[in-house]
């Protein structure tokens, strides 16, 4: 999975608590699941481990993983989980059920097994506090039946409140390489507004605000974005020049002088470095495109 295509989507989400010595069996989930044991104990085996499990451990279980959960006889383990996908994958033609489980691996149809993850997760982990964790989780409970006409509203409340538990996830689980700079992800926003209203300012005014040395913020700033915080700024001011060409009837000039380039000159050779065509190109051709 390449992250042009990750949008995480649940299709199951719920309060689950076990009977005693009760057992999941060998089993494999065609999509990805996150469990979070809110209450008693068990034990969870996968990939010839054996994890004991108990309030505050919290699990990550990769789609297509064999693995078997087993309650405790005395205290049986509640789990507060969920089914996902790092993007969507339909498969109502083998199941009724959105997050379909298989208990005999020679039946597994692989094409439909969900993406992983590009990066390392841990399988388990314990937290130090469960109450945000249920709170995230309750906030998307579902039921895992596919989304329909009259349902599809209520499900965007749903997909939404995931998309925030899948960002909470994943800054406690990754390694800190792996995750954007906060601070870089809030400054490309006032970046972009200052940019639109004519506010533009040097490299210099961020990195100050931030109180950073320069090498650190062009460091952190390209990790976070791929680009130099200058060559983000002009491929912003392109792209939005790009959109002026195709739905206004603005001039070449007047787009320039919107967007601050020092010139039409400058706009143009700039614009056809980005993007392979002048910016009377691409109007023409796009334009085109349009009426046909």
């Amino acid at each position: 999975m390449t992250f042009s295509s990750f949008h995480p989507y649940v299709y199951y989400a719920t309060r689950y608590p076990f009977a005693r010595g009760q057992t999941s069996f060998p089993r494999i989930c065609y999509a990805s699941s996150i469990y979070l044991i809110s209450e008693g104990t068990g034990t969870l085996k996968m990939l010839g481990k054996t994890y004991m499990m108990e309030p505050g451990s919290l699990v990550y279980i990769p789609a297509g993983q064999h693995h078997e959960w087993l309650a405790d006889l005395e205290r049986p383990m509640v789990h507060i989980c969920c089914y996902f996908d790092w993007s969507y994958v339909e498969r109502s033609a083998i199941s009724d059920w959105a997050a379909p489980i298989c208990y005999q691996a020679e039946q597994l149809v692989a094409e439909l097994v969900g993406p992983s993850f590009p990066y390392a997760i841990p399988a388990v982990l314990t937290v130090d506090s469960m109450r945000p964790w249920i709170d995230h989780f309750q906030s998307f409970y579902k039921t895992g039946e596919y989304t329909s006409g009259k349902t599809f509203l209520r499900s965007l409340t749903t997909q939404r409140n995931f998309q925030d538990f899948i960002e909470y996830f994943l800054q406690n689980v990754l390694k800190e390489d792996h995750i954007p700079d906060p601070r870089i992800g809030r400054l490309l926003a006032q970046m972009e507004q200052n940019i639109l209203s004519g506010a533009e300012y040097p490299p210099a005014y961020y990195y100050e605000n931030l109180h950073l040395s320069r090498g650190h913020f062009f460091e952190i700033f390209k990790q976070t974005t791929g680009y130099s915080p200058v060559q983000y700024m002009n491929r912003f001011r392109i792209g939005r020049a790009m959109e002026d060409l195709l739905h206004t009837n603005l001039s070449i000039t007047d787009i320039s002088e919107k967007y601050h380039f020092s010139s039409v000159h400058y706009f143009s050779r700039l614009f056809r470095k980005q993007t392979g065509q002048s910016p009377r190109e691409f109007r023409l051709v796009e334009q085109h495109k349009w009426r046909t």
